[in-house]
């Protein structure tokens, strides 16, 4: 593995103490994270993320993905916190993906976290505004990834 460039901005280190909070939290409580597509899968999997990844773009229609959330993952998490990570990317369309399964899933009850991709958002939005580009920034994240 490369070793991490040096020095890293502070905005960096934040990026990468979340993504490192993430994996923590997914080790603890197989939380599962709500992303976009199959390429969002492979970055967070570059990343060292090992937990249970859900892919929006599936072609099934939003009702019948926000059921199936529901159903297998319910309102809560283990721990009593939310029940699913939702990480869209930070662009137009992912904000709009991220408010509609916001909205949707609240209805349902269920406790969301959109804490990561706050933290990503405002962290990392020069270098990259989408989940699968951040398997391009092992390096100035430092991050271990597989």
């Amino acid at each position: 593995m490369r070793a991490p460039r040096v020095p890293r901005h502070p905005r960096h280190e934040e990026a990468r103490e979340a993504l490192a909070g993430l994996r923590e939290d997914q080790a603890i409580t197989s939380r599962p994270i709500l992303v976009e597509g199959p390429r969002d899968v492979s970055a967070l999997r570059s990343l060292g993320i090992t937990g249970p990844v859900e892919v929006v773009n599936r072609g099934w229609d939003l009702a019948r993905r926000v059921a199936h959330l529901v159903e297998t993952y319910g309102t809560r998490g283990v721990d009593g916190g939310p029940a699913i990570h939702v990480l869209m990317d930070w662009d137009r369309t992912g904000g709009r993906l991220q408010t509609t399964f916001r909205r949707r899933l609240e209805a349902f009850d269920v406790k969301i976290d959109e804490d990561v991709r706050r933290v990503l958002m405002r962290c990392l939005k020069p270098e990259t505004r989408t989940v699968e580009g951040l398997s391009g920034l092992i390096d100035v994240l430092g991050v271990e990834g597989r």
